[in-house]
């Protein structure tokens, strides 16, 4: 009975890595169809958000599936109580990807007013921060999981810079105040996704420990 648990809980996991690589080609396509003006690009992660909307419903299915069969243990209930809350974290992340395509969709292919310089910083380090919670969830990595603390500033640093320049830029010319808000936005949104994966990393501390630690400073 155990192996057989054990074995479901694997393919639950793998199904979360699934999930995870879904989420992360949507946020990188997003923030490339903002990058080289591409509406199809962005008109692709709208459309893929169901794959992702599937594959979450997939795991909730599963996750319920082990609780009402297998009578886990608490470490091993934990596990699967973490699951559910990580895909959620992970669907939101998804949605934020086509918040920030719909973006990209309103600014059209107009120049943008500023070149892109910290967004893919930014971009890069959501996703290294979401694959490391994912990891720090496979791997029940307490070390792993608080790193995502000192990342998430990181991304609290290039959101604080970005504003600032696009307030100053719209401050002294109006003009380029619609699209500048829109940049704002999706830098908001990426900021939000930082967030969503130091929830995980709550998660996985309180997986394995049994309590609670903000890693969202």
């Amino acid at each position: 009975m155990r192996h057989k648990f054990d074995i479901q809980l694997m393919e639950l996991k793998k199904k979360i890595v699934s999930m995870s690589d879904l989420v992360h080609n949507a946020i990188e396509q997003a923030m490339e169809s903002l990058k080289q003006r591409d509406l199809q690009i962005a008109k692709d992660v709208i459309k893929n958000d169901e794959l992702i909307n599937n594959l979450e419903r997939e795991i909730e299915q599963l996750s319920t599936h082990l609780v009402a069969t297998q009578q886990p243990f608490a470490s091993d209930l934990r596990k699967i109580v973490a699951s559910y809350k990580i895909i959620a974290s992970l669907e939101r992340m998804g949605d934020l990807a086509v918040d920030i395509a719909k973006l990209s969709i309103r600014i059209g292919p107009a120049p943008l007013i500023k070149p892109l310089i910290d967004l893919p910083k930014m971009t890069g380090i959501v996703i290294n921060m979401m694959h490391t919670a994912v990891e720090a969830f496979i791997r029940g990595d307490v070390e792993l999981a608080r790193s995502l603390l000192e990342m998430d500033h990181e991304v609290d640093h290039y959101y604080k810079n970005v504003f600032t320049e696009l307030n100053d830029m719209m401050s002294n010319d109006p003009s380029l105040a619609a699209q500048g808000v829109y940049i704002l936005l999706t830098t908001r949104y990426l900021e939000r996704i930082g967030d969503y994966c130091t929830n995980i990393g709550e998660e996985v501390i309180y997986m394995e420990l049994g309590v609670r630690e903000n890693l969202n400073l």
